[in-house]
């Protein structure tokens, strides 16, 4: 009978949560918890308090929504000519003339991660959706974007971000951590093995795989990149998807300035998807392998469902992998 009455209770939690987007894009998403894990021995993947990140990269469709919502006249450059005539683009392509322009993609493309986006796109994408998406703000919410900011490269993270590019750490847990039960601790690639993934394209993904260069392309032409999720049972420990491989994805943390995070390789670059390779770039590059996937704030009905969560576990005795230092 407890049993049935927690139950009760965790439903009606979960059935009284509103989600504050108003969605037009929809998103999938991945609760990150564990809150407060340590780093890994090479100082990265701790994080502090409970989030979500994007279940994929962000694909060609969701940005051709995003630029018909808020590029008509595209005043702040958000669509890259080369995601449509670049061998490697995208294929969105942006029709009409200024103040009426129109974005779609071819449908070979529309589940593959988009690319030829800068850091700054990236950071408009999430203060729209922070702003409800439909005719949201890209300008201010979870970033304030100045000409001054942008250019010396000082843009941070407001306190009261809703939706937000991650961070390193944050980027980083999501990838190679697995915490909450049995086997805690962190791999090394972002499938949630010790061994480098080979670059195979089966159906069915037999696991451990990813779309990077290793003796040839996963894909050649025309494609190159692999839609999003389709190495179905390669996902990380949470359950993020090509964390490892199809495009480099950018992180908000600043590093020698002007430089940004970027994380993950590539579909045309060998390896780099261990935990142990960190790179970064200048912000405004955008370039045929750079993408980006999003974060958020957790309702709050997933907070309390993380704590009730925790309780549980709590109560029962769980065997190590490997100990976090």
């Amino acid at each position: 009978m407890k049993k049935i009455l927690a139950l009760l209770v965790v439903l009606g939690v979960f059935l009284s949560c509103n989600t504050n987007v108003k969605a037009t894009v929809q998103m999938d998403w991945v609760i990150i918890g564990d809150a407060g894990n340590l780093a890994d021995d090479n100082g990265y993947g701790s994080v502090d308090r409970a989030y979500q990140i994007s279940k994929y990269e962000l694909t060609a469709t969701q940005y051709a929504e995003f630029l018909n919502a808020v590029a008509v006249t595209d005043m702040y450059g958000l669509y890259n000519p080369d995601m449509w005539t670049s061998e490697y683009g995208c294929k969105i392509q942006k029709s009409g003339s200024p103040g009426s322009y129109s974005y779609s993609v071819a449908s070979d493309y529309a589940k593959r991660p988009v690319n030829y986006v800068s850091f700054w796109d990236a950071c408009r994408f999430a203060n729209w959706l922070h702003n409800g998406q439909g005719d949201g703000d890209t300008e201010i919410g979870a970033y304030t974007l100045t000409t001054d900011g942008i250019s010396n490269n000082t843009v941070t993270r407001n306190p009261d971000a809703l939706v937000f590019i991650p961070t390193e750490d944050e980027w980083y847990k999501a990838a190679y951590y697995k915490g909450g039960g049995t086997n805690t601790g962190y791999w090394d690639y972002p499938t949630g093995t010790d061994s480098l993934p080979s670059n195979e394209l089966i159906d069915p993904d037999p696991g451990n795989n990813a779309n990077f260069y290793q003796d040839g392309y996963t894909i050649g032409s025309p494609y190159w990149r692999s839609e999003v999720g389709k190495f179905e049972d390669s996902a990380s420990p949470y359950g993020t998807f090509d964390q490892g491989g199809n495009v480099w994805e950018w992180n908000e943390t600043i590093t020698d300035l002007p430089y940004r995070g970027i994380r993950g390789g590539a579909f045309n670059y060998v390896g780099n998807l261990q935990a142990s390779s960190r790179y970064s770039t200048d912000p405004t590059f955008e370039l045929d392998n750079f993408g980006f996937r999003v974060a958020q704030v957790p309702e709050p009905c997933t907070i309390i469902l993380l704590a009730l969560g925790g309780l549980a576990l709590r109560k029962k005795q769980y065997s190590f992998r490997r100990e976090v230092k």
